[in-house]
């Protein structure tokens, strides 16, 4: 659904013009610091009425998997990023991803960057 798509990416990108920025902080739940899951269970919840579970772990067993190459504008994007460490973000369309990374906080990043493409996980869909 076209529409419905745009619309989610709206909201997705009000978002990120609101939250830009912000610090990383572990465990945050507010623009003066979040951690990547806050920041998916607050886009959710605010933007697309949407109650997820707050943490990474359990926010990756929700929803439906989705080969990488269907992603759709609002998926959860996943990614090892260390041994035990697990990453998530917002697909937004264009290859483009939005999450709290914990070097630069708030941003937009690209998929197909060397180093997310190295430790790309999964990506689900919700209901």
């Amino acid at each position: 659904n076209l529409s419905k798509t745009h619309n989610v990416k709206n909201k997705l990108l009000q978002q990120y013009k609101e939250w830009k920025s912000a610090p990383y902080v572990f465990g945050g739940l507010s623009k003066s610091g979040v951690d990547c899951s806050g920041f998916v269970y607050l886009t959710y919840r605010s933007k697309l009425g949407y109650e997820l579970p707050r943490s990474t772990e359990m926010q990756s067993v929700v929803g439906t998997v989705v080969p990488k190459e269907n992603l759709k504008t609002g998926d959860l994007v996943f990614f090892r990023t260390g041994m035990a460490t697990r990453h998530v973000g917002i697909f937004i369309g264009d290859g483009k991803f939005l999450h709290a990374s914990s070097s630069k906080g708030v941003i937009v990043s690209r998929l197909d960057n060397v180093y997310w493409a190295s430790k790309y996980w999964m990506a689900r869909r919700l209901p």
